[in-house]
């Protein structure tokens, strides 16, 4: 089979004129980037304010491993299957990063035949957005240290300075860094500690994806919470008075990205923070306006269900008033054989064994989703060396938990191999049995909310928290942020905070070390075990294979 690459560069696809025009949208209307990528300005969608919301379709999975999973192949395979069984499907991505694309992943765009156009495009700058918010963000922190340096009007310390600088590069090495050195406040600034964040983790980021147009935007930004004075009340972006050159810089950025799927299919990719450590999903503006659109709209939550799908429940949804019709989780033979014990570098422990029990993994996710009134389909990502006892195994084995499975084999065959897929979410919505939930109320104290996602999503026997979490929890609360919902960064590769913990762990304790507020976003992020908002480059990062080309061609993504 050819690679993905030589694929997407042999598939036929419309203008994307062509393609807002199949939405109601005029070719004169969209800001086109190149023939194949447009922005859409929001006064245009707003036209379809008034059109009725489609079925809303989540897609999720199991915990990831090495031994991979498909979730995003899964998702635009599911947008072609629909439409090739005759429904209006629009779909709403999130856009890939730039570190992890040169870095783990090697790219974010599906695979195989279920891809988006053009991949090599969208994979790399896209249309800048996540530029956008780095320019935003950094000429925030300029504002903010030029006050320390111009006779701190507003009495910031410098020791509780909570902005940091962002990048949108793996670079472990600027997570922890002194600024302000030289041999005077002129020359080089106050000195204190800092580091970078990756872009997608910037609360700029999040702020973009749950901003509902411009006014919603710069009230965002204007609550962001960058700094503490002396007598220690929050200094905010309002009080530097920057959120009109922030703004300036996203004006692009909040309009959303069309473009579509190798078999022509209308796709919004637009919000980008990552789900491990930020709130994972795409824009609601993307969601909002893929609902008014088409009858069906699929949106994919990073990571897994116990992130990026509790994320957005509990955050996009509580936010945005929206709810998923019907939740799809992906998994994989291989990837559950892995959560039983079965290691990549011993093949034969790949067994039916390793499989059975593997399955926890799977069951606590569909428990965690069931639990918000969501009907759940099981989609298995087909292996052409997959055993076909596993697959049959694996459908009873959801039959008796009451729950559809079906095998997709979206990579090779594009939509045609996400029929049975396609026809069964279309099939589990029209039974209507949704009755969706949220895990917590908002009045729910800090702490009660973090241990009701520790307990009850992850399967933890209780919350431990670092002295500094302990006091800026408490400090939250007294500064009427109570309400807030919580959105926890920890690892994905666990349902726990420790890596090494695959299935379904019981027996442990999630430990919070550290707290941060972000008041603009709207929710408290607390920060497990030893994840980190920068990540690091592997030991043989994709940036070693990724080239360029004599005739410009893009080689080395997926």
């Amino acid at each position: 089979m050819k690679n993905d690459i030589e694929i997407g560069e042999e598939a036929v696809v419309r203008r994307i004129t062509e393609v807002a025009e199949s939405l109601g949208i005029r070719a004169d209307e969209v800001e086109q980037h190149g023939k194949y990528i447009a922005k859409v300005p929001l006064d245009v969608l707003s036209r379809f304010d008034g059109n009725s919301n489609g079925k809303l379709i989540m897609v999720t999975a199991v915990t990831p491993t090495p031994a991979g999973e498909g979730k995003t192949v899964t998702t635009i395979g599911l947008i072609q299957g629909l439409s090739r069984i005759g429904k209006k499907v629009v779909g709403a991505l999130r856009e890939p990063s730039v570190g992890p694309t040169f870095g783990v992943k090697g790219g974010a765009t599906g695979g195989g035949y279920s891809q988006v156009y053009p991949m090599w495009d969208i994979d790399l700058h896209f249309t800048g957005d996540i530029h956008a918010v780095s320019s935003a963000h950094n000429l925030l922190s300029a504002v903010l240290e030029n006050n320390l340096v111009r006779d701190n009007p507003l009495n910031i310390d410098p020791l509780r300075v909570v902005l940091k600088k962002t990048m949108d590069m793996n670079c472990r090495e600027l997570r922890s860094i002194m600024v302000g050195l030289g041999n005077s406040r002129l020359n080089g600034g106050v000195p204190h500690e800092s580091g970078f964040l990756i872009t997608s983790a910037s609360e700029i980021s999040a702020i973009l994806a749950l901003a509902t147009g411009y006014t919603d935007l710069r009230e965002r930004l204007e609550r962001m919470v960058v700094a503490y004075a002396y007598d220690g009340t929050m200094v905010t972006v309002k009080d530097l008075g920057c959120a009109g050159a922030m703004m300036v810089l996203l004006k692009d950025a909040i309009k959303p990205n069309l473009v579509q799927t190798l078999e022509g299919q209308p796709v919004f990719i637009h919000g980008f923070p990552f789900a491990n450590i930020a709130h994972g999903n795409n824009s609601v503006l993307a969601t909002k306006y893929a609902l008014k659109l088409g009858d069906y709209a699929v949106t994919e939550a990073g990571f897994a269900a116990d992130l990026g799908g509790e994320k957005f429940m509990d955050i996009v949804c509580r936010k945005s008033g929206l709810s998923p019709d019907c939740v799809v989780i992906v998994a994989s033979v291989r990837a559950l054989m892995t959560h039983g014990g079965a290691d990549l570098a011993v093949p034969e422990s790949f067994t039916e064994e390793a499989l059975l029990k593997g399955t926890a993994n799977l069951d606590k996710h569909i428990e965690n989703v069931k639990g918000y009134g969501v009907p759940v389909v099981v989609s298995i990502n087909h292996f052409s060396f997959d055993d076909p006892a596993h697959m049959g195994l694996l459908r009873k084995h959801c039959a008796a938990l009451g729950v559809e499975c079906v095998q997709s084999d979206a990579f090779p065959e594009g939509g045609k191999g996400a029929e049975e897929l396609a026809r069964k979410v279309v099939e589990v919505i029209d039974r209507g049995k949704k009755d969706f939930r949220l895990l917590y109320g908002d009045s729910l104290p800090l702490k009660e909310k973090i241990r009701t996602v520790a307990e009850k999503i992850y399967g933890s026997d209780g919350v431990t928290y670092a002295p500094q979490a302990e006091k800026t929890l408490a400090d939250l609360e007294a500064k009427g942020f109570g309400s807030l919902p919580v959105c926890i960064a920890k690892t994905q590769y666990s349902m726990s905070d420790r890596a090494e913990l695959k299935g379904a762990p019981k027996g442990w304790t999630l430990n919070v070390r550290e707290v941060s507020l972000s008041a603009g976003a709207g929710f408290v992020v607390p920060i497990c075990g030893s994840m980190m908002l920068m990540p690091g480059l592997s030991g043989s990062p994709a940036a070693l294979r990724i080239d360029l080309t004599g005739d410009g061609k893009v080689r080395g993504l997926k």
